[in-house]
């Protein structure tokens, strides 16, 4: 069985040299800058925003125990039914239980990366209940039998024409390639899907303390039907989506479109906090919220990396990222990509088998200064690295940095170890590129620089 990390070495190479694209996910995300910058300005002061959200997360994250507790006190006095989930097994068997009991067989499913975390969707089909995803972009990937390609544009990596081509194949409508056109078929589809559902899913991106609500922020509405629709609603929170207040949401929700997708506020924010009550139109009959821990408090019980679960997943450091411009979003093989991803996979899923997550970064810090609540993941990469290390050392490259560390502290080593490689670059010309080409690891992607004809010091020394 190939590893994750053979796999992403592959992927990685595959994709790296697909000029197409390469273009197309860069173009997209050039623009997507353009217009972030200009939301960012309308804000009063940027800065002590992140600031004020950061200090906000801190505190909802180090209180977490109490802000729960609230939360779900809150909650249930309104006639919601809450689960915890202490691992992605357990909250299936709680998901499909519910859906059992109420004989379902259907569902419709609004965008919640959780779910994804956990497999949600291949759990109920096999169990046999059919389940259609409402927002566009992950319709489109599930027609695909692929998962999301990034946290906020799921089919980012697509062209028109292979949308239009996907519909017709799979939904059996004319070829298009208008954007609004495509839209319509897929709307048509899903309001079918809509009437038939016998329960909605739902992620959240907030759950408020103070009130004992979810908050729900999208941009095409399907959410909210998914909500409202279905007489039973379950939704699948992550433990850190916690907020401590109400009013935390007025710099929140403006912050995520901001750095999500470079709007000023995304179109739809709904808030939710309980079944249909008396004399109410419209929501569910039953609403379930299922809260997952599957070892986010083993991540909180790091002090050092517990401010990755600030994160309140907008996508900001994949878009800066140069790593995940180049590979893509598919490439990391999980669900949670680019740096933030690198960071909290190897808590998720095991520092071992995810360490090389951690070692695809350039360490620009980018990422870092592209958060929204100033998560500070380039220097988390860092600890990954070092935790992998000295939970496994490797023999060979500790031998090596030895050796490196020795010629470095000894002038005539160094010296040395430069007469040699100077004796030695002529053999590289000879045998670049064949398997005699010992330095072949770094030029198969990168020059070698030439050797200095005068070392720095020499030129030092004689520089009068």
């Amino acid at each position: 069985m190939t590893t994750p990390a053979a796999q992403f070495t592959d992927q990685a190479n595959r994709v790296s040299r697909d000029l197409r694209h390469r273009r197309l996910i860069q173009t997209a995300l050039g623009k997507y800058e353009i217009v972030r910058d200009q939301r960012k300005a309308a804000f009063q002061d940027w800065s002590a925003a992140r600031q004020a959200a950061a200090e906000t997360k801190y505190d909802a994250v180090n209180h977490l125990d109490k802000y729960l507790e609230e939360f779900v006190s809150k909650i249930e006095a309104r006639g919601t039914k809450v689960h915890w989930a202490g691992n992605a097994s357990s909250a299936r068997e709680i998901i499909t239980g519910i859906l059992r009991q109420r004989n379902a067989r259907s569902v419709i499913k609004s965008k919640t990366m959780t779910a994804e975390e956990i497999h949600l969707t291949e759990a109920l089909e096999s169990a046999g209940v059919k389940v259609v995803e409402s927002d566009l972009g992950e319709f489109i990937v599930q027609l695909r039998r692929e998962p999301p390609y990034h946290l906020v544009f799921p089919a980012m990596h697509l062209t028109r024409g292979e949308i239009s081509d996907l519909f017709t194949r799979e939904l059996h409508s004319a070829a298009t390639d208008s954007p609004e056109e495509l839209t319509m078929i897929a709307r048509r589809e899903l309001r079918k899907q809509y009437l038939a559902a016998d329960a909605g899913i739902t992620g959240a991106n907030f759950a408020v303390a103070e009130t004992g609500m979810i908050a729900i922020t999208e941009n095409e509405g399907n959410a909210r039907l998914t909500a409202a629709m279905p007489r039973l609603m379950i939704s699948l929170v992550g433990i850190e989506k916690i907020l401590p207040r109400l009013e935390d949401l007025a710099l929140f929700l403006p912050m995520l479109a901001t750095t999500g997708a470079g709007q000023t506020l995304t179109g739809y924010n709904s808030l939710y906090g309980g079944p249909r009550q008396p004399g109410e139109s419209d929501g569910p009959e039953e609403f379930h919220v299922v809260l997952l821990d599957n070892r986010r408090t083993e991540l909180l019980a790091d002090a050092e990396q517990r401010d990755a679960l600030h994160c309140i997943r907008c996508g900001a450091c994949l878009n800066v990222c140069p790593i995940f411009r180049n590979v893509g979003g598919h490439t990391y093989g999980t669900t949670y990509s680019g740096p933030i991803g690198s960071v909290i996979t190897p808590h998720l899923r095991g520092l071992q088998d995810w360490k090389h997550l951690s070692s695809a970064s350039s360490l620009c810090g980018a990422c870092t200064e592209a958060c929204p609540v100033k998560i500070d993941l380039h220097h988390h990469l860092l600890q990954n690295r070092r935790n992998a290390a000295a939970q496994k050392p490797r023999r060979l490259e500790r031998l090596g940095w030895k050796i490196f560390g020795a010629i470095v502290n000894h002038p005539w080593l160094y010296a040395l170890a430069r007469l040699f490689v100077r004796v030695t670059e002529p053999l590289h010309a000879l045998f670049a590129g064949s398997r005699l080409d010992f330095v072949r690891g770094w030029t198969q992607s990168r020059d070698l620089p030439p050797v200095a004809r005068q070392s720095f010091k020499n030129w030092w020394r004689h520089r009068s």
